[in-house]
């Protein structure tokens, strides 16, 4: 089926995708003088007494803002923020359908890091939280940083975030499924920015400890000067210190986790890994290597980021859950903590997982409950 001609026509289709809706009677003058003119008056003098009490008595405690500047859409890259808007539109829509969130999709015609920041923190008092959306590294990392440090709302990146729990939860299962163990795998990270330093950090977290990152010259050591603060401070999680190329790291690899461009990984490579070889191919719209393929040669089992494959590693079994949960319990920030409880629930979840069943689908909204109730006791 040729999904992107038919998106083409359901986008053009539901234009009119999103709307506001309004919630209360407005029939009579009593209603208007109640709802609006002179009653408005009293809620917003509790709100100024209490800025606390916005949560009970606006919409605040239910919406969230979806922001993107375009600068890294998928795998499309940087197509600025107007182009981006059909996906946020599209996250929007999931928020709300999969756990009743208000989602208000926002666009920005900048790039500029400081320029996001200042936007978001002068809308802020509008929502519940910040969700940030497509921003491509390193810029996404100093802009949630600074968020965090002046909202007193959550704000989460799900490209980095979202994609990491996720990517746990498969990898504890297809341990389960091997045999191995997270203290003796051994896992190779191509492209460690955004979802991939992320992962790795998580991956530690959980307990796994051997780990090599590469970028796009070769592994990451401490002899490079080419490195930014970003690569950097995930030197400490990194096992082997020498200037290798993806070739001869591979060569080793129980898991081989890609988050980069579409078909640069070959069949003769996945031969060179350890037996019952685990694949993350997750670039998108087209992964590093097609399943079927690299089962042909060697791997047990493969992910990718598409929902037309079995094993989808999708955000959507995080991002809806991850702000319905927050937002229900006045979270002001979400730590590390709770994305380790999510991912272990996640996986929990599979009860008897199968080379070609390692996590949930993302249309499975019974999800929601379990990880709500994981996170909650973190």
């Amino acid at each position: 089926m040729d999904y992107y001609a038919l998106s083409l026509q359901k986008h053009k289709e539901y234009k009119w995708k999103l709307e506001i809706q309004s919630k209360v009677p407005l029939k009579t003058r009593e209603d208007l003088s109640t709802y609006y003119s002179p009653g408005v008056a009293q809620p917003c003098l509790e709100i100024a007494k209490d800025p606390k009490s916005a949560y009970e008595y606006t919409w605040k405690w239910n919406t969230i803002a979806i922001v993107s500047d375009g600068s890294a859409v998928l795998g499309l890259w940087n197509i600025w923020g107007l182009a981006s808007l059909p996906v946020m539109e599209w996250k929007s829509v999931l928020f709300k359908e999969f756990w009743g969130v208000n989602c208000i999709p926002i666009v920005l015609n900048t790039q500029d890091p400081d320029e996001v920041i200042k936007i978001v923190e002068g809308i802020s008092p509008t929502f519940g939280g910040i969700n940030l959306e497509d921003i491509s590294a390193p810029h996404c990392f100093y802009i949630e940083e600074e968020l965090k440090k002046r909202l007193n709302i959550p704000v989460f990146h799900d490209d980095q975030h979202g994609t990491a729990v996720v990517v746990l939860a498969a990898l504890i299962n297809a341990l389960r499924l091997t045999g191995k163990n997270k203290e003796d795998v051994k896992i190779v990270l191509n492209w460690p920015w955004a979802a991939g330093i992320a992962i790795i950090k998580l991956l530690w977290l959980y307990g796994v400890n051997h780990i090599v990152a590469v970028d796009t010259q070769w592994t990451l050591n401490s002899q490079r000067t080419d490195i930014n603060i970003y690569k950097k401070s995930i030197l400490q999680y990194n096992i082997n210190d020498e200037g290798w190329d993806l070739k001869q790291v591979l060569k080793w690899a129980d898991v081989f986790i890609w988050s980069s461009k579409w078909n640069i990984l070959t069949k003769e490579d996945i031969a060179t890994m350890a037996p019952k070889a685990i694949i993350f191919a997750l670039a998108n719209p087209t992964p590093e290597i097609m399943p079927d393929e690299a089962k042909a040669w060697w791997a047990y089992i493969v992910w990718t980021g598409r929902s037309d494959f079995p094993n989808q590693i999708n955000n959507l079994l995080v991002f809806p859950w991850i702000f319905r949960w927050t937002l229900d319990g006045g979270l002001k920030q979400i730590e590390d903590k709770h994305k380790l409880a999510a991912a272990i629930a996640l996986a929990g979840y599979v009860k008897d997982p199968t080379p070609e069943n390692i996590i949930p689908s993302p249309l499975d909204k019974g999800v929601a409950s379990i990880i709500a109730e994981a996170v909650k006791h973190a």
